[in-house]
């Protein structure tokens, strides 16, 4: 079977026909980066006159302010042989700018030595601002779920003003409210925006926290004890995430749901992996795994695995579920963990 290269230096025209019928604009350089080829779709996405982006002239087709980042990235690519990948804004034939995925690889001969960069840019606009737009309405949704927390907290203040012999209670369960509103924070799906920022804390010290809405936190039944396992913003969402959706379906039907059941949470590092294992004893009797998976279940378990790069496992014991997760240290928090 012949080769790719053998059939494009026997039919030389064949390689501008192939990147011609591409979706993408294709461009080419020399080893240095002189830009020397585009296709049929540069041309008529931008709308320039042919030749007039050679060389460094196609810098100028980008946003202002892409075109500094655009060129640092260019540059690393060249003088490392690494593959380019960035997204900018490229000018439109219309005059509007469009948010555009540029990548390039470099090409090769038989010694390892580039010859040429073979690039692609690739429209992404509309997915770009679907994206945002996305964004927008999930802060809308959250803002006005915080703002539900809190006009529920003023409720409880108003109406214990008429019954002071409630006030005990009241305090304890506006407390309980406002920390349902801290852990939505942490569990509502977030971008790279609006993920929160918290720091370096420990998860132990973030679990405690996220269990306080929940009675049995009050009562002794939920504990959470071991290593201290070092986390940031980086690793926190998926783990909060899996935590609030055990304790959440504990309370509805397992060990959370009679008076006497208990969680057990354990954190300890091997190495450099992290495992955490929940273990619930005293609940209802389990007969098997259920038949059935709820979203939230399947979401969290995706959050940990794609996230975290880690791996979960659950057991249906006789007397309680038992999970436990491990996940690499140097993906719970940016810089060493130790």
């Amino acid at each position: 079977m012949p080769t790719a290269k053998r059939i494009f230096d026997d039919n030389p025209h064949m390689l501008a026909v192939l990147t011609d019928a591409m979706p993408q604009m294709v461009w080419s350089t020399q080893p240095d980066g002189f830009h020397d080829y585009y296709n049929a779709q540069w041309y008529e996405f931008t709308g320039v006159p042919a030749g007039s982006t050679d060389g460094e002239g196609w810098n100028d087709m980008f946003h202002a302010q892409d075109q500094e980042l655009a060129w640092a990235r260019w540059r690393h690519s060249l003088a490392t042989g690494e593959p380019y990948e960035i997204e900018y804004r490229l000018k439109h034939h219309t005059g509007v700018y469009r948010w555009t995925l540029g990548r390039a690889l470099p090409v090769k001969d038989g010694t390892g030595k580039i010859v040429r960069w073979i690039g692609t840019c690739t429209d992404i606009d509309d997915a770009k601002r679907a994206a945002e737009q996305n964004e927008l309405l999930s802060r809308e949704l959250a803002h006005r779920i915080k703002n539900i927390f809190a006009v529920i907290g003023g409720l409880i203040g108003l109406s214990v003003r008429q019954t002071p012999e409630a006030k005990a209670f009241a305090a304890v369960l506006r407390e309980r409210i406002a920390a349902l509103g801290r852990a939505h924070e942490f569990v509502r799906p977030h971008s790279e925006e609006s993920r929160p920022t918290i720091g370096r804390t420990t998860l132990g010290g973030m679990l405690v926290d996220l269990f306080k809405p929940y009675p049995a936190t009050e009562a002794g039944n939920i504990t959470v004890a071991g290593d201290d396992i070092v986390v940031d913003d980086k690793g926190a969402t998926p783990f909060a995430l899996l935590f609030h959706e055990l304790a959440t379906n504990a309370a509805k039907y397992g060990a959370l749901s009679t008076d006497a059941g208990k969680v057990a949470v354990t954190m300890s590092i091997i190495d450099e992996d992290a495992t955490i294992v929940w273990k619930e004893t005293g609940g209802p009797a389990i007969a098997g795994e259920p038949s059935r998976t709820g979203f939230g279940t399947r979401l969290s378990e995706v959050s940990v695995k794609n996230q975290l790069d880690g791996v979960l496992v659950r057991a249906w014991e006789p007397d309680g579920l038992k999970v436990t997760v491990k996940v690499p240290l140097a993906n719970l928090a940016r810089g060493d963990v130790a």
